[in-house]
């Protein structure tokens, strides 16, 4: 479909993706509607009023494709079937209907660098070396390099005939040969099959990683613990994003999220600039990984530090290009425990706080499922309490085969495990998420905070979400970042034409000095009286 021509007052062209508020749903960790303790495509559906009542445009569903789940769903054995544990297809249908008549849109993951070892293809690829389909996967008669694995150990694997296949990741997901033309038309057919259903766009997992240097060089020691930032320059990657866009996308009023892990923020242009038809947006993850040392464990962080890196994301894109505004997900802690103040005092003016530098901030932004509750992280203090396999191989690497002691482990997991996120939702005071025996615990301080009495920071999710609906310049208008320096405040614009938003954060229980130098009351804050100095979490917008 060819682009529409409305442009703003500042040059940007107007798609209904950059206007559009999207919420993710981890599906197994969302509600049980059938009492097996996994979360389930209909328990979606019975709970769609309260996505809905957020406010929101987009759902992106995080995979509900059948799978061993090795990683979760990230390890796919079937591309068009359901998996088990969330339903059927009619499921799914229902799902996608319920959504529409809600009046919101759909996404879904695309996972196509790998597939599951299970999956048919792999299964005849490593059957024989005269097999059709052993060249949809990589392979090699020696182990060719020294790629490590993002997961740990190595990314090469033996298999029993002898020769090694490649996998960025776990070794039940092993990579695909986009350099073979019929996998890339399998991986269209794939794309096709759900937007006829009506689906609306895809997330697509780490997808700079789908094209390899086959010459296999060796892995510089100074890429040794960031291995991603070699595995998105593969010599084929934007003719192939170039190829799915004309093939497929082009087809389709759809909107186009990539996942752009390693991918520099000099790069991040030739993946969105909307004149090389690529992608509509990807996730740069410089203010997710501003609390992370070169070794990917957890470290201290400043507020100038995060304020910087939306300066230089904002200078990077042109007008031509779009950004994405996220701090949480599926793979990453809980925001009001690692941006905010998780303590009792503070866990709600924080988490309000975040959900407005969220919401005003520029790029479509994504909210996770529990943002709008203000869920917080959990201790935990024993290796068997976690399910991620990220974490379970950081053990066996770090505290079995390495020199960090448990206590250091566990104090560094707390801050930076995936599984935070993972828990299942707490909708009542009592658990509510299933009947059964959940498929991994929730976090126990469910009794206190969950989805009954959390409202006032759902409220203002649902507030701040509507202000952005009613209001361009929160969504197309110019950043600028008014105190750089300020250890504390964090105070912005948005200007759009003749319209100015300033939004004042405070990071700090700290009472701090403020001058707005606008007379009139706030649109909206965190505090019933906004005036004087910001105290401790405030949040203020103002119109200027």
């Amino acid at each position: 479909m060819p682009l529409p021509t409305e442009t703003t007052p500042n040059g940007y062209v107007k798609r209904w993706w950059k206007e559009a508020v999207v919420y993710q749903v981890y599906p197994r960790s969302f509600y049980d509607s059938n009492g097996d303790g996994i979360g389930d495509l209909r328990g979606i559906i019975e709970k769609l009023d309260h996505i809905k009542g957020l406010g929101v445009d987009v759902i992106w569903l995080s995979p509900h494709f059948d799978s061993p789940n090795a990683d979760n769903g990230y390890d796919i054995r079937e591309y068009r079937k359901v998996g088990a544990e969330f339903g059927t297809m009619q499921d799914f249908d229902d799902l996608l209907t319920a959504i529409k008549a809600a009046g919101m849109r759909l996404i879904i993951d695309l996972v196509v660098n790998h597939t599951s070892d299970e999956h048919e293809w792999f299964v005849e690829s490593r059957s024989s070396y005269n097999n059709p389909k052993r060249d949809y996967y990589i392979w090699s008669e020696h182990k060719p390099n020294d790629w490590p694995s993002i997961f740990g150990g190595p990314a090469w694997t033996q298999s029993p005939g002898g020769d090694w296949y490649l996998h960025l990741f776990d070794p039940k997901q092993p990579d695909l040969n986009w350099d073979n033309p019929e996998v890339r038309v399998e991986v269209y057919d794939i794309m096709r099959f759900w937007l006829d259903k009506g689906v609306d766009g895809f997330r697509m997992d780490v997808i700079p990683f789908i094209s390899k240097d086959k010459t296999f060089p060796n892995l510089p020691e100074d890429l040794r613990a960031k291995p991603q930032y070699l595995y998105t320059t593969g010599p084929h990657v934007h003719d192939y994003l170039h190829e799915m866009n004309t093939e497929v996308l082009q087809q389709y009023d759809v909107m186009t999220v990539g996942e752009a892990f390693g991918v520099t923020l000099q790069d991040t242009p030739k993946f969105v600039d909307e004149r090389r038809q690529e992608l509509d947006m990807v996730f740069q993850f410089a203010a997710v990984e501003v609390d992370r040392g070169p070794d990917g464990r957890w470290k201290p962080w400043t507020l100038p530090q995060l304020k910087a890196v939306f300066t230089r994301q904002d200078k990077a894109l042109d007008h031509h290009g779009w950004p994405t505004m996220f701090l949480s997900n599926h793979d990453n802690p809980r925001i009001v425990s690692r941006y905010g103040d998780d303590r009792p005092e503070w866990r709600e003016k924080s988490a309000m706080l975040l959900a407005t530098l969220i919401l005003t901030m520029k790029g479509t932004p994504f909210i996770y499922q529990g943002d709008e509750l203000g869920l917080t992280n959990r201790t935990f203090t024993h290796i068997d309490q976690f399910n991620d396999l990220w974490t379970k191989n950081a053990w066996q690497d770090e505290v079995e085969n390495g020199p960090c002691s448990e206590a250091d482990f566990f104090a560094n997991q707390n801050k930076v495990s995936r599984d935070h996120a993972r828990m299942p939702m707490p909708w009542t005071a009592q658990g509510g998420f299933t009947t059964g025996q959940a498929w991994f615990a929730l976090n126990p301080n469910f009794t206190e905070i969950n989805a009954e009495s959390s409202q006032t920071i759902y409220r203002f999710y649902a507030d701040l979400i509507a202000l952005r609906h009613a209001e361009p310049a929160l969504v197309y208008g110019d950043y600028s970042d008014l105190a750089p320096a300020h250890p504390h405040l964090f105070t912005y614009t948005r200007t759009l034409g003749d319209t100015t938003f300033l939004i004042c954060l405070n990071f700090s229980v700290e009472i701090t000095a403020f001058e707005s130098g606008v007379e009139s009351e706030p649109v909206l804050s965190n505090y019933a009286s906004p005036f004087g100095p910001m105290r401790g979490w405030e949040a203020r917008i103002y119109k200027v």
